[in-house]
């Protein structure tokens, strides 16, 4: 899209996985495009391999710093910050009871106030462009939850609420906010799970990340008229069960 073109987006995660194809889809729509993680290598490897308008960045998404440094390389690479999307995340496993306080602290970190870290940055940024889109990657774990992992479903919803929040704030600044839900995708952090896990979902297969990605292209490009709101990519988990 010609708009589009000296606009930037910036990716967090954006070295693997989902992240890798949520750039790849945005390079497509003519942004350049940020790839913040900390996989430095990956990260790299994938710039080189997309080209001109894809940069690699290192971002620990928990220090203050690290987003100033990348929103401002963003923009001085590729021109105002127009997208920001909030993949990076992590999972940690335990109980209510048996997880260690510090596991659980962490997932918060990563999951919830990294990604209002980022939020905190990129609006005032946003704001000065005239408007702008924040994506903020959550899980079916922000809408229903599941035994084990208690970290990630505490932060996961709240990612879940914050974007809405959020969304009511900078809404008057022309300032889209929304979350993805995906369920179970394939994507290193998921390359452990059991396929038979969706064997009772209505599609019984694992997501792809492009598919997360063509939903958060269309967030960014085509969906003009949605903030505040929810987008689920499950193949139909938490659309009910069946008797």
């Amino acid at each position: 899209m010609s708009s589009l073109v000296g606009r930037s987006a910036i990716v967090t995660g954006g070295a693997r996985g989902i992240g890798a194809a949520i750039v790849a889809a945005l390079v497509k729509e003519g942004f350049g495009v940020v790839i913040a993680d900390l996989l430095d290598h990956e990260g790299a490897e994938l710039a080189k391999n997309l080209g001109d308008m894809t940069r690699f960045h290192h971002l620990d998404v928990t220090i203050e710093d690290d987003w100033k440094r990348v929103i401002d390389c963003a923009e001085g690479e590729f021109g105002p910050l127009e997208v920001l999307v909030n993949n990076a995340g992590i999972v940690t496993f335990g109980t209510v009871e048996s997880e260690p306080p510090a596991l659980f602290r962490h997932d918060l970190d990563v999951d919830l106030y990294g990604a209002w870290l980022g939020m905190h940055y990129a609006a005032p940024r946003l704001r000065e462009a005239g408007g702008g889109v924040i994506v903020n990657i959550s899980s079916t774990a922000g809408l229903i939850g599941y035994a084990g992992i208690a970290g990630y479903v505490a932060a996961k919803w709240g990612l879940r609420g914050l974007t809405k929040g959020a969304a009511l704030e900078l809404g008057p600044a022309k300032i889209r906010v929304c979350s993805v839900h995906p369920g179970p995708v394939h994507t290193p952090m998921t390359a452990a799970l059991d396929e038979s896990m969706v064997l009772g979902q209505p599609l019984p297969r694992f997501g792809e990340p492009e598919e997360v990605a063509a939903l958060v292209r269309f967030i960014v490009t085509e969906g003009t008229f949605s903030t505040g709101s929810e987008f689920v990519i499950d193949g139909g988990a938490t659309a009910g069960q069946t008797l």
